[in-house]
């Protein structure tokens, strides 16, 4: 039963990195969401862990906290469109 399920990874590990792999809208949208959230939290606590700094959040980083916003907003959005290719 174990060497099934290792021969079952390893196909799924190998068709990831064929070059005929492509992500799935929902795939990526799952990535974007994941990636721009962790950003926008980042962000957030590099002010947290700077607490020393006088000025609070400035215009860099309130830019910076929309695009990585946008970019979680833009992977929801994907998620629902399913498996089609991206």
């Amino acid at each position: 039963m174990d060497n099934e399920h290792e021969q079952e990874l390893t196909h799924k590990l190998t068709e990831i990195l064929s070059p005929s792999f492509t992500f799935t809208k929902r795939q990526l949208g799952w990535l974007l969401a994941i990636v721009g959230g962790i950003a926008f939290i980042g962000i957030l606590g590099l002010d947290i862990i700077g607490g020393g700094r006088e000025g609070g959040i400035g215009p860099a980083q309130i830019a910076a906290l929309v695009v990585t916003a946008l970019v979680a907003l833009v992977g929801l959005s994907l998620i629902p469109l399913g498996d089609d290719p991206a």
